[in-house]
């Protein structure tokens, strides 16, 4: 019998991709954002994408488009806005009305009925009212009848170029014992991290703004992690690098690999970076390294905000770039305007976090089934 999943808050279907590679049929994706909905639509075509807010969608709804009863679904996805929880809104709390949009994914649960629920958000979550919202899903979640346990993730764990930490929830209503999946990579695993010229060293040069639109990849042999991306592909789209202004492209050429701010002459620093004591922004203006992990990959891959500079060309990393460091594969092609492309790459889940996260729900749901026979 298939697996099947629906991915609520879905976004381009970083997680559905995921959960489809690990063997799941994913029937449906919900999002408001427009641009998203045609990614997951162009990248899903097996899926039926439903437009707007999770408040206007209705139980029959999505039974009736996606063909299920209540109780047959495998797994309902979904990860809730993460504004109102993150480390970069200073503002969080449960005041925030994003941070109730959880109690619809759990409407949405109450009338699916899934055999397992899956939960993403940002640790940030842990810190509201001083754990408030981690307990309000749990409890609410239990009352509904779900056990459900949560584990902090990371990304770069499973193969990710990235270093990315992400609170994740698993849920059943079926006695299941739960658990998340074991770490694959890293020093003493089975493979090493996935470093930054592992994700985009073949990917060709490129100048401040240029794009050249399609494009082919760089000559040499090709590492795991790329072959793995490219499938059969030998073109790319979405590598056009965002155009820096002058005051910016001054300031490039003084910054090293593994550099920041820091090396930048202080006259050429931005006026509030002038007061900076040494000990802060420390990724503002920062350089990647071929032999290191990304930092966190966000919306904005904006050079003020973090390590998103090249590390060998004085330009900002494309969308393509941020897509690998997020391990999207390259036949996810990217719609929108170019911010609402990095917005859909930095608001996914990595497609092999969701992958690793398919990969266990299978081997609980197995384990489960060699019992019962």
């Amino acid at each position: 019998m298939a697996h099947t999943a629906i991915d609520l808050f879905c976004g381009a279907g970083g997680l559905s991709a995921g959960l489809e590679m690990a063997g799941f049929t994913v029937l449906a994706g919900n999002d408001l954002f427009e641009a998203a909905g045609k990614t997951f639509e162009a990248t899903h075509p097996h899926a039926k994408f439903i437009s707007g807010p999770i408040e206007e969608l209705t139980i029959d709804h999505l039974l009736d488009v996606t063909g299920l009863k209540p109780g047959e679904l495998t797994v309902l996805a979904g990860g809730p806005p993460c504004q109102a929880y993150s480390v970069y809104n200073h503002q969080r709390g449960m005041h925030d009305s994003r941070a109730t949009l959880f109690r619809e994914y759990l409407r949405i649960v109450d009338g699916l009925r899934p055999e397992w629920i899956v939960m993403e958000n940002v640790t940030g979550i842990y810190s509201i009212g001083g754990g408030e919202a981690v307990a309000a899903i749990k409890e609410e979640l239990a009352a509904i009848g779900y056990d459900v346990k949560e584990a902090v993730l990371r990304a770069e764990d499973f193969g990710v170029p990235q270093e990315r930490r992400r609170v994740v929830f698993i849920g059943n209503r079926i006695g299941t014992p739960i658990s998340h999946p074991e770490p694959t990579h890293g020093p003493g695993r089975a493979f090493p991290f996935t470093t930054i010229k592992d994700a985009i060293g073949d990917l060709p040069p490129l100048g401040n703004g240029e794009d050249r639109g399609r494009v082919a990849y760089k000559g040499g042999e090709a590492t795991p992690y790329q072959r793995l991306l490219r499938g059969n592909a030998t073109t790319v789209a979405n590598h056009a690098a965002p155009r820096l202004g002058k005051v910016n492209m001054d300031r490039l050429p003084h910054i090293p690999p593994g550099g920041s701010w820091r090396d930048i002459p202080f006259d050429l620093l931005p006026a509030g970076m002038k007061r900076a004591k040494r000990s802060d922004h420390t990724k503002r203006y920062g350089r990647m390294t071929w032999d290191g992990l990304s930092c966190t990959v966000l919306t904005k891959c904006d050079i003020h905000w973090g390590a998103y500079i090249h590390p060998d060309q004085d330009r900002a990393i494309s969308v393509r770039e941020a897509a690998r460091l997020q391990a999207f594969p390259d036949w996810f092609e990217f719609t929108g305007s170019r911010t609402d492309q990095y917005v859909q790459v930095g608001n996914a889940v990595p497609p092999l976090l969701g992958k690793a996260i398919g990969d266990h729900l299978k081997a609980l749901i197995e384990t489960r089934s060699q019992k019962a026979a």
